[in-house]
C-alpha cells in the first residue's frame, strides 16, 4: 500500500504536542503520565535510546523489507498497538480509529479488557484477526466467558496481563478524580469546555464506557460503586496455578505481557506459554524499575529460541523499533504513541502514525544496509 502522512507532523513529539491541545488536559494526563515522579516513564526512552546501531556500506545490498513474521502470519512492519484502558476517554471512538487503521496496514491490533470498545465491535473491523488482553477476573465463570467470546470472535493471540497486581500510584489521575466516567468536577468541566471538538466528538460517540464489561455490570452503578466492582471483579495478581487452566482453555496463541524477568520468562515457557511481552506497563506501576530495554536483550539471548520475546513500553519512533529489535525483540508494540496520533489527528491519526512509523523504520533498514528486520541484530554495537 502507499505510504502516505500529514507532513505538518512528521514526528511523534509533533503528534504528542498537537494531543495536548487537542484533549482536556484530565484526559491528556492520565495518557501521558506514569507514575510517582515518572521516572521510569523516561527512563524507558532514554536507555533505549542510549543503543546505538551499526552500518555496513560496503557490501551487497538488494534493499530492505520491513516485512516480519509472527506466530505463522506475516506482517507489513514489527509493530503493532499494545493494550490501552480507557481509549475512548483519550479521544472518542479511538480503539475503532485505531483497529481500523491496523487492519488496514496488516499491524496487528491488541485490545484491552478495560477499553471502550467490545471483543465483538473490534473483531468485526479487523475481520477476527484483532488479539485481546485480558485482565485476570476473581471469578472462574467470568474468566471462562470472557475468553470464550475472544474466541469466538476468532481472535488469534490472547495476551495475559501480569504487571498489575496492584494499582500504580498516579498522582495526575488522583488529582483528576479520574474514573470511568471521569469525576465532573467544576475544574474538569471547565477543561472539556475549552476543548470543543472533543466534547462534541463525545457527544457523537456517547459517554465512554467499559464496553467489554457491560453484560456482566449491575446497571446504574455510580462512581463509588463504579470502582467498588472492578476491584471486587478483577485481580491482576498471576500465579502458575491462575495461567494452567487458561493454557487448557485457549487454543490459540498465549502471551504472557509484562514481563521483565529472566525467572517469569523461564515460568512462561514452563506453563506452555507462545510468547512474552517485555513491559513495564508503559512506566505505570513501578517507578523503582528497570527499563524495558534492560532486560530485553538478557531474555532474548537466553530464551529466545524457546519463546516469541517482543516488547513494549518507551517505543516512540522507526528508530525505537530498530534498537529494540536489534535488542533481541522479534515485535514491538507501543501505545501512548498510536493515542497521540489518535487525539491529534482523529480518524486519520492511526493511519498517519502507522505510515510514518513504516516509513522511520524503512529508512533506518536502507541507511544500515540491512535486508531483513530479523538482521538487525547483526548491527548492534555492544560495549
Amino acid at each position: 500500500m502507499a505510504l502516505s502522512f500529514n507532513t505538518k507532523y512528521p514526528s511523534i513529539d509533533d503528534l504528542r504536542n498537537k494531543a495536548q491541545k487537542n484533549i482536556p488536559r484530565f484526559a491528556f494526563e492520565y495518557l501521558d503520565g506514569g507514575c510517582n515522579e515518572d521516572v521510569n516513564l523516561h527512563r524507558n526512552t532514554s536507555e533505549l535510546r542510549d543503543v546505538q546501531l551499526k552500518v555496513n556500506y560496503i557490501k551487497d545490498y538488494e534493499g530492505s523489507s520491513i516485512k516480519t513474521t509472527l506466530f505463522g502470519k506475516e506482517y507489513d512492519a514489527p509493530v503493532g498497538v499494545a493494550p490501552v484502558g480507557l481509549q475512548g476517554l483519550m479521544w472518542p471512538n479511538s480503539p475503532e480509529i485505531l483497529a481500523k487503521a491496523a487492519f488496514k496496514h496488516n499491524l496487528p491490533f491488541i485490545l484491552s479488557t478495560v477499553t471502550t470498545s467490545s471483543i465483538e465491535r473490534i473483531s468485526e473491523l479487523t475481520e477476527g484477526n484483532a488479539w485481546f488482553q485480558l485482565y485476570h477476573p476473581t471469578e472462574n465463570r467470568l474468566r471462562d466467558d470472557i475468553i470464550n467470546r475472544a474466541a469466538s470472535a476468532q481472535c488469534p493471540v490472547l495476551v495475559i496481563l501480569c504487571d498489575v497486581p496492584t494499582f500504580g500510584f498516579r498522582p495526575r489521575d488522583i488529582r483528576n478524580g479520574l474514573a470511568m466516567p471521569p469525576n465532573m468536577s467544576v475544574q474538569n468541566i471547565l477543561q472539556i469546555l475549552g476543548k470543543p471538538n472533543w466534547a462534541i466528538q463525545t457527544l457523537k460517540h456517547g459517554q465512554p464506557n467499559f464496553a467489554n464489561l457491560k453484560p456482566y455490570m449491575p446497571k446504574g452503578l455510580d462512581l463509588k460503586q463504579l470502582g467498588k466492582f472492578m476491584d471486587a471483579t478483577f485481580s491482576g495478581r498471576l500465579n502458575a496455578e491462575k495461567i494452567k487452566p487458561i493454557r487448557d482453555m485457549w487454543k490459540g496463541k498465549l502471551v504472557l505481557k509484562g514481563v521483565a524477568s529472566l525467572e517469569d520468562t523461564e515460568q512462561a515457557i514452563k506453563l506452555g506459554l507462545d510468547g512474552v511481552i517485555v513491559s513495564n506497563h508503559g512506566g505505570r506501576q513501578l517507578d523503582a524499575g528497570e527499563s524495558t530495554i534492560k532486560p530485553l536483550k538478557s531474555i532474548a539471548d537466553t530464551y529466545g529460541d524457546q519463546i516469541e520475546v517482543m516488547v513494549d513500553s518507551g517505543l516512540r519512533s522507526g528508530p525505537d523499533i530498530a534498537r529494540a529489535m536489534a535488542s533481541g525483540a522479534k515485535f514491538t508494540f507501543m501505545g501512548r504513541t498510536f493515542m497521540y496520533g489518535a487525539a491529534a489527528l482523529g480518524k486519520q491519526g492511526g493511519n498517519h502514525t502507522m505510515s510514518l512509523l513504516k516509513v522511520q523504520l524503512q529508512q533506518v533498514m536502507e541507511q544500515l544496509c540491512c535486508e531483513r528486520v530479523t538482521d538487525l541484530p547483526q548491527h548492534l554495537i555492544t560495549y
